[in-house]
């Protein structure tokens, strides 16, 4: 199940529920959000806890608004489809060159999926 996740979030706790919500709806796992968010598996589970939350101007911040946006595109571009949107982060793009999930996790290439989403590129 997934929705629409309609606004740009900047209350530490809002993005922290949300990004967390993000890994839940796309099956990713915690280590996975770790190496997006450039955090460590136990920073992790404290957020999953709600023992901390992401804090503004830090890197993993900026990464988790880039991963909400990263969703967003993806839900439009889907139309809301969860298994579409699954599938498409984990087959080959030929405008990424690559499988998104795999670049998104082991290539630090958010931004770039992100742009390829925003911009409509298939």
């Amino acid at each position: 199940l997934v929705f629409q996740i309609s606004q740009n979030i900047e209350d530490p706790r809002r993005l922290t529920q949300a990004v967390l919500q993000i890994v839940q709806m796309l099956d990713l796992y915690q280590a996975e959000l770790a190496r997006i968010l450039h955090m460590n598996c136990g920073d992790i589970g404290e957020l999953a806890a709600a023992r901390r939350c992401l804090e503004p101007g830090t890197d993993a911040w900026g990464q988790a608004q880039l991963l909400v946006r990263c969703y967003r595109a993806l839900y439009e571009r889907m139309d809301g489809d969860g298994v579409a949107m699954r599938h498409w982060l984990r087959v080959p793009q030929p405008g990424l060159e690559g499988v998104p999930h795999l670049l998104i996790v082991d290539d630090d290439r958010l931004r770039m999926v992100v742009a390829c989403l925003e911009n409509g590129v298939s």
